[in-house]
C-alpha cells in the first residue's frame, strides 16, 4: 500500500504582488482564528490581524512612491512572511494530513507532483562560417534544458559518404558560435552536433559541410 504524501502549505510568497499577498494573509487569518482544528496557534492572532491591517494601510501609502512608505511596507511584509511560515508549519502538523481540515486554514496546498523529465528537441547546426585561417565557426540551435553540446567534425572523404573517424569537442553553451580550429585550409569538413540533457544525449544532427578557408 502506497504512503500518502504529506500535505504541505505554500509558504513562498516573495514573487507575488502586495495585493495577492494581502489576500492570502486575510484568508489565513480568517481560516485559522477560532478554528477548533487549530486551537493553540504559535503566534498572537490579535497581533497578527493588527499587522495585516497595518500592512494594508502602508500598501496604499506606498502608491505615491514615498521611499519611507516603501521601506516600511517591505519591513512589514518580511515580518508577516515569518508569521505566515510559522503558522503554516503549525497547520501542517495539526491538519493530520486531512485535506478538508487543511484547506479550512486558508492556506494553499503545495503540489507534490513532480514534472517528469522530457527529451530534448533534436539538435541542429544553423550555420558554419569562416573564422581565422584554419578555423570555422559553428552556430548551433540553443535547446532549453540542454546541459552541454558536442560538436564532431572530420574531412569529407574524397569519394563522398560518411567520415570514418571524427574529432569531438564539447561546449557548455550554444548561445554564440563555437570555434573549431586547427583545420586544413581548402579542405571540405563535415559537422554534426548533439546535445546532452537530463535523459542523456540526443541523436547526432544532420550533417553540415563547409570548406575551410
Amino acid at each position: 500500500m502506497s504512503k500518502l504524501s504529506q500535505i504541505t502549505p505554500i509558504l513562498g510568497y516573495t514573487k507575488v504582488s502586495d495585493e495577492l499577498f494581502l489576500g492570502r494573509l486575510n484568508a489565513v487569518y480568517s481560516g485559522t482564528n477560532g478554528n477548533p482544528a487549530y486551537p493553540n496557534p504559535p503566534i498572537d492572532m490579535n497581533a497578527f490581524k493588527a499587522d495585516i491591517d497595518s500592512y494594508s494601510g502602508v500598501i496604499t501609502e506606498a502608491l505615491d512612491g514615498s521611499k519611507k512608505a516603501i521601506s516600511e511596507k517591505k519591513k512589514k511584509r518580511e515580518a508577516l512572511t515569518k508569521s505566515l511560515r510559522l503558522l503554516g508549519r503549525y497547520v501542517e502538523i495539526m491538519c493530520k494530513n486531512d485535506m478538508p481540515t487543511f484547506l479550512s486554514s486558508g492556506y494553499e496546498a503545495a503540489s507534490t507532483t513532480r514534472t517528469p523529465a522530457t527529451p530534448l528537441a533534436p539538435a541542429a547546426i544553423l550555420k558554419v562560417e569562416h573564422g581565422n585561417i584554419g578555423e570555422l565557426l559553428v552556430t548551433m540551435k540553443p535547446l532549453p534544458r540542454a546541459r552541454s553540446y558536442d560538436v564532431r567534425y572530420a574531412p569529407v572523404p574524397a569519394g563522398g559518404g560518411a567520415p570514418a573517424t571524427w574529432t569531438t569537442e564539447t561546449f557548455a553553451s550554444a548561445k554564440i558560435a563555437v570555434p573549431i580550429s586547427g583545420l586544413t585550409p581548402g579542405t571540405n569538413y563535415a559537422f554534426q552536433v548533439r546535445a546532452f540533457g537530463k535523459l542523456g544525449y540526443t541523436d547526432w544532427s544532420e550533417t553540415f559541410t563547409r570548406v575551410c578557408a
